[in-house]
């Protein structure tokens, strides 16, 4: 049955420019916020139309599945009411789901029009790529794979070649057992993948891993989709947290979803109004609120204290350190799958053990000469403090994700830092995410304080070299008022394998690189 909705044009897409602070890293396109950055602006918002395409698989002649149908229903449904020109396509063949994304590619290159495209139903992986599965699909063997199912990167590639501004990927195809019992797979789920340029692909549940069908009338995921979607004025990305955090609270950690974006633009499925400018002083006062709510929960053991906080600030300040609570506090019932180098990522992993020694040099960047050995050792970890010995006669603090508590500075002496600054993600890393992050600092012997703010985005995953040896790691950039920090880190630890810090009101720039790392015992 193929159903075909035209919705109204009047409500059209709104986006908002952000490329005055844009960098490019190879084929990733991600914004970086320098200083004060207005964020409704009426000469710089964009104006265009929508265009959506849903997709709901449920009959399946070994594997049923109940929610698609009533799920693509919905999410067709709400886009209309947002202005979505939308075709709805049930229980899709091969020859209609190749035919009805061509189609939709081809409309998004005609109308340069915004993107929106979900998909539930089975899906599947194999060899790092992705497939969507119709419902005629006769599979008895691996090999029928590609040539009987639709190959993600095909609409991928579409995509790019139509230019339009933005596309948003909804995947709800993490189901168990596509095949039946005919057919076991050896990797469940999909296959991770960096979103391509101007997109935001998210899965219903984590690389690897499987989506319940649900219960009720609309599964998990797309049940906490369509609620957010209508929060007015929630960019997509807040929509998508709190999407993640709606869905591990109700599973209690055994479903996650899953994100990568590399978007320039902000969208929002209901604009806001074009008559607000956040200033300093309004961030600022935003700032003080967030932190006086988390110096209220910040040693809460309930861990729906810290879901709230997130579900309330979104996109705030401190909203990595209440992440890691989060994975303490309740810990994910899931495993992420490897990536291509068999990297393993943990949800809540600690990044320091007691024994932990790294040892490092400290260089000018301009001229070469060395400023300072570093010697780092873990001589103690104490309610979720991490107390390290460099030699200096007074003991650094961190946390166990990496935040910075109490750092030497030179001349100037210790500063200590509330809250913790967190120059790492909360959870895992992954590309294409971005926060910005905002602590007040205090000098240790002057009691002179000062309040930081910073955007940080890990901007790709590469290989470097160190005296260390050669690593493939994130790479991270953090960018301040006064100073540009980037950074390579790898999952698990809490020191970096190299940092390239810039300031701006002085010609200096310090490089760090790590020769050493010796790994303490697991506790």
């Amino acid at each position: 049955m193929k159903v075909i909705i035209v919705m109204n044009k009047n409500n059209q897409g709104f986006i908002l420019d952000r490329r005055n602070a844009i960098k490019t890293y190879s084929a990733l396109i991600a914004g970086l916020c320098f200083g004060v950055e207005p964020v409704f602006s009426a000469e710089r918002a964009g104006n265009g139309p929508r265009t959506g395409l849903v997709i709901g698989n449920s009959k399946y002649p070994d594997s049923p599945l109940t929610n698609p149908a009533n799920d693509a229903k919905s999410i067709s449904k709400e886009l209309s009411s947002l202005g979505f020109n939308t075709v709805l396509l049930m229980d899709a063949n091969l020859n209609n789901l190749t035919t009805s994304i061509q189609k939709y590619t081809d409309r998004l290159n005609k109308e340069k029009s915004i993107g929106f495209f979900y998909y539930a139903g089975h899906g599947a992986q194999l060899g790092w790529r992705n497939y969507l599965i119709p419902v005629d699909a006769d599979i008895d063997r691996v090999d029928d794979i590609p040539k009987k199912t639709y190959e993600l990167n095909t609409m991928l590639a579409a995509l790019a070649e139509a230019q339009n501004p933005m596309n948003i990927i909804i995947l709800d195809a993490c189901r168990d057992n596509p095949f039946g019992r005919r057919l076991p797979i050896e990797q469940r789920g999909l296959s991770q993948f960096d979103a391509p340029p101007n997109s935001l692909i998210c899965y219903a549940t984590a690389p690897g891993n499987v989506a319940s069908d649900g219960t009720g009338t609309n599964g998990l995921f797309t049940d906490n989709l369509l609620r957010e979607m209508r929060n007015p004025s929630a960019k997509i990305e807040d929509v998508m947290k709190r999407v993640r955090l709606g869905v591990r609270e109700s599973s209690l950690g055994a479903q996650i979803p899953w994100e990568s974006t590399s978007l320039v633009d902000d969208f929002y499925f209901i604009p806001p109004s074009l008559d607000k400018k956040k200033g300093e002083a309004v961030q600022a006062e935003e700032y003080f609120e967030q932190k006086r709510e988390w110096d209220r929960i910040k040693d809460s053991k309930n861990v729906h204290d810290f879901y709230s906080f997130l579900n309330k600030y979104p996109s705030g300040f401190i909203t990595e350190q209440a992440t890691f609570i989060i994975e303490k506090l309740q810990k994910a019932k899931i495993t992420l799958q490897a990536n291509k180098n068999g990297e393993i990522q943990k949800y809540g992993e600690n990044r320091f053990r007691v024994g932990d020694i790294f040892t490092g040099k400290v260089v000018n960047g301009i001229t070469g000469e060395l400023i300072f050995n570093t010697y780092n050792k873990v001589e103690k970890i104490e309610n979720g403090l991490v107390y390290i010995n460099n030699k200096t006669g007074k003991h650094a603090i961190r946390t166990l994700d990496g935040g910075l508590v109490r750092i030497g500075s030179g001349v100037d002496g210790m500063i200590l830092y509330d809250p913790p600054r967190l120059d790492m993600p909360g959870d895992i890393f992954e590309v294409g995410k971005r926060w910005v992050a905002r602590n007040t600092g205090m000098y240790e012997e002057s009691k002179r304080t000062f309040d930081q703010q910073a955007t940080v985005e890990i901007v790709s995953y590469e290989q470097i070299e160190v005296p260390l040896g050669k690593f493939w790691a994130y790479k991270i950039v953090l960018n301040s008022n006064t100073f540009k920090r980037t950074f390579w880190a790898q999952p698990g630890w809490g020191v970096e394998l190299k940092s390239i810090t810039e300031w701006f009101n002085k010609p200096r720039k310090d490089v760090f690189e790590l020769a050493t790392r010796i790994r303490g015992e697991e506790r």
